[in-house]
Formats: structure tokens, C-alpha cells, sequence
């Protein structure tokens, strides 16, 4: 509430800002353009043209001070297509950002080289926060505000250690590492991925359920890339599509474990919501199950030793990646506000959701695909573009990157509560 009512107040002084916009400060305009865009508030992006000479340049007076020009490069993450001021700026803001790094020394050195490295708007909240820690106390009159928190960030941070070490205890009572040698231990790199998703204390029941949904489909990936069989999985395929613990017996052995794994965790989630919201849960098991399908349909282009194109392989990938079964699996836990239009919504591909599972989907490729090669997996979104516009791999992952860079803008813009065709708040 506090935040929304900050958001208005920011708002209204947007509206009243002096035409001269650089009588205003700088710092002050970026932060304030960066903190509504970033609750999904559409602000105008006009106000940046006041930044440049009548040559179209930037001034030259922005550069005096990192701070304001680390403010005005936070501020362009959040642009939509087609607001080539804030590609510009992003521009020019890098390269200035780059020549000085070098001479910077210090927190300020730390802040500009983690902000060139991850922007706020591509970071998670509380690793932000704890970047930001030694920053902030350097102005003796923030100490009140930094001491509560740092209160804060410890109390939950305890809360999150104790949920780690159920989680850790649940996954070594499955016994996966002596049963199932073949796959990577990775419970604790998937608490932490779902810390990412919400790491607010009253989620506490959803991020342990997310996090086991997570480790088990890490395992049935394991499966399906590197050690079933393609009749082997099949059979698993089958199982899931049926999802019936009657049919476990038809499966190999290694597959009973993580499908009987599996079905208990939904279980017990439809167990703690109750029988009012257990349609929830139905939609979560429909997300695994499309997930499934696709990890289906990879394998056996791997055993066929088929490499699709770009364009064959993208809907497939995006599938796979994921994030759209977890989005889904995210949500059963949320609160009173969800409803079936909630879900019904999100089984309809919303731009947002997609846009999401480019921006992972690619980065997972451009990132591992080598590796991945080695070991002998399917080709990634690298080797199909590579093979579909027959060029290098590091053009191959350029053009990717740009897909990646147009996908951000498509959040943005989903995530806007107003539409550039509604009343903006605008600074001409």
C-alpha cells in the first residue's frame, strides 16, 4: 500500500516536472521513470530527448557524475519496442559507464561493474538487496534504515535456511544419488531458482512445493536426455498421461522411483489446498504433463538423430525449458485472488509468459551449448539457427541475443498496467 501510494506521488511529479527537464536532476528523472516502469506504471519515455543537444547528442554535462549516469543506464532496461531514445540511451550510458570503470574505486566501482553486468531489472530482489548493502552505508544518515534492513534480510534469510533443510532432507530420504546415479544432485540450485520466483516468508508451503516439482523434473529430464531407452520412455510417457499409480508397475525400475516421487508431490499439494481450490492442482498436473509430451517428442528427435530447424525446434524448446509448467505450478499456492480464469489465462500464451520462456529458453543455450554438445545431447537453439541461416556459432548466438534483448522489451510491456494508446504520464 505504502509503495502504491509512493508510485502515485511519483506520478503527479512526473506531470508537474519543469519543460527545462535538466533543471530537474537527472538522477532524480532516471529513478523516478525506472521505479513506475517497474511497477507497471506506462510512463512516456519522451522526457530522455531533453538529455541531447541540438545536434542530437547527448550532453556533455552527464557525464559528470557517475552516479547520475549510473541512474540514467538503469532506466532504459525498462523500454518496449519501437523507443529507439532508450536504446540510444542505454547506448551511450554503457560506453560511458565502460571507459570509467576503470578509474572508479570503492563501492561506486563494485555498483557500476555489477550493474554492467546483471541491471536491476534482471536481477533478483534479495541478492540485489544485498549488493546494495555496502553501498548504501556510505551516507552516515542512512544507518536507522540500514540496520532494519539487515534485520529483515537476516530474519528471512534464517526462514529460508530452515526450508532448505527440509527440502534437503526430504530429497536425501528419496535416496536419488544411490538409486538414481545417473542424474546431478541439484535440490539446493533449484530452492534457489524458486527463491527467484517468490522469497516472501508467507510462501513459504509454495516455494517447498515449487522446489520439489523442480528437483523431480530436473530427474525426468535426466531420463528422457541421457539414460532411458526411447521404449523405456514411452512407457513413462504413457504413465503420465494417465497419471495413476496402478500403472507403475509397468515401468523399469529406476522409472518407478521418480514417477511414484512425482505423484506423491502433487498429492500433497492438493492435499494442504483443500477440496475448493484442488482445480488448481489439476492445472498444475496438465502443465507437467505438456512438459512431459515435449521432453517426448526432443528424445526422439535425439534417437532419430534428427536436428530440426530453428523454426521447427523454437515451440518445441520453449516447452521444455520449463518455465511455463512452473509458472503455472507457481500460482496453486498464491492466495484467495487466483480463480480458474487465472489459469485458463495462462494455458492461452500470453505474451508474457513467452516472452519469459525466450529470454530462459536462450540464455540456457547460449550459455551451455557447448557442453551440452559434448555430452551428446539434442541440438540447442544455437546448432539449429546455425543450421537453418548457415552461419557461425558466434552469429548464431548475436542474433540470439538480440531475440533475448526483444523478449525484455515484450515483458515490459506486458507488465504495464497502462498501454501506449491510453492517457500516459507524460513529460513533454
Amino acid at each position: 500500500m505504502r509503495f502504491k501510494k509512493f508510485c502515485n506521488n511519483c506520478r503527479r511529479f512526473m506531470k508537474v516536472i519543469t519543460p527545462n527537464i535538466m533543471m530537474t536532476s537527472t538522477y532524480i528523472v532516471a529513478l523516478l521513470f525506472r521505479l513506475l516502469r517497474q511497477d507497471g506504471y506506462y510512463v512516456s519515455c519522451n522526457m530522455f530527448n531533453k538529455f541531447k543537444d541540438n545536434k542530437g547528442n547527448f550532453k556533455r554535462l552527464l557525464c559528470n557524475d557517475v552516479k547520475r549516469i549510473l541512474s540514467l543506464y538503469e532506466a532504459p532496461h525498462f523500454r518496449v519496442k519501437g523507443e529507439d531514445i532508450l536504446d540510444e540511451t542505454l547506448v551511450f550510458t554503457t560506453t560511458h559507464l565502460e571507459s570509467v570503470k576503470s578509474q572508479l574505486s570503492g563501492p561506486l566501482a563494485a555498483q557500476v561493474t555489477h550493474a554492467l553486468k546483471q541491471p536491476i531489472w534482471k536481477g533478483l530482489q534479495r541478492l540485489e538487496a544485498r549488493h546494495y548493502f555496502p553501498v548504501y552505508q556510505e551516507d552516515a544518515s542512512h544507518d536507522k534504515v540500514l540496520k532494519f534492513a539487515k534485520l529483515d534480510f537476516n530474519l528471512l534469510q534464517k526462514v529460508h535456511q530452515k526450508e532448505l533443510s527440509d527440502t534437503a532432507s526430504w530429497w536425501k530420504d528419496l535416496d536419488f544419488s544411490k538409486k538414481l546415479p545417473f542424474i546431478r544432485d541439484r535440490v539446493v540450485a533449484c530452492y534457489f531458482w524458486i527463491l527467484g520466483v517468490y522469497f516472501e516468508p508467507q510462501y513459504c508451503f509454495a516455494r517447498r512445493m515449487l522446489t520439489k516439482v523442480i528437483s523431480i523434473t530436473s530427474v525426468i529430464d535426466y531420463i528422457y536426455d541421457v539414460y532411458g531407452t526411447i521404449e523405456e520412455i514411452d512407457l513413462f510417457t504413457e504413465a503420465i498421461e494417465r497419471w495413476d499409480m496402478s500403472v507403475v508397475n509397468k515401468l523399469p525400475k529406476y522409472m518407478k522411483i521418480s514417477y511414484q516421487a512425482l505423484l506423491d508431490v502433487y498429492t500433497e499439494m492438493e492435499q494442504n489446498l483443500g477440496k475448493e481450490k484442488s482445480y488448481r492442482v489439476q492445472y498444475a498436473i496438465e502443465a507437467m504433463k505438456n512438459q512431459v509430451r515435449a521432453y517426448h517428442h526432443e528424445a526422439k528427435w535425439f534417437h532419430q538423430k534428427y536436428i530440426p530447424t530453428m523454426d521447427e525446434y523454437m515451440p518445441l524448446a520453449l516447452v521444455t525449458s520449463g518455465y511455463a509448467m512452473l509458472a503455472t505450478t507457481s500460482l496453486v499456492r498464491i492466495g484467495e485472488i487466483l480463480t480458474k480464469d487465472s489459469f485458463k489465462w495462462l494455458f492461452s500464451d500470453p505474451k508474457i509468459v513467452t516472452a519469459s520462456t525466450v529470454v530462459c529458453r536462450l540464455m540456457n543455450d547460449i550459455v551451455s551449448h557447448k557442453f551440452e554438445q559434448k555430452r551428446g545431447r539434442i541440438a540447442s537453439t544455437v546448432e539449429c539457427y546455425m543450421r537453418q541461416h548457415n552461419v557461425t556459432g558466434e552469429e548464431a548466438v548475436h542474433e540470439l541475443r538480440k531475440q533475448v534483448t526483444d523478449a525484455w522489451k515484450d515483458i515490459t510491456k506486458s507488465a504495464s498496467t497502462q498501454s501506449k494508446g491510453s492517457q500516459p504520464c507524460t513529460c513533454h
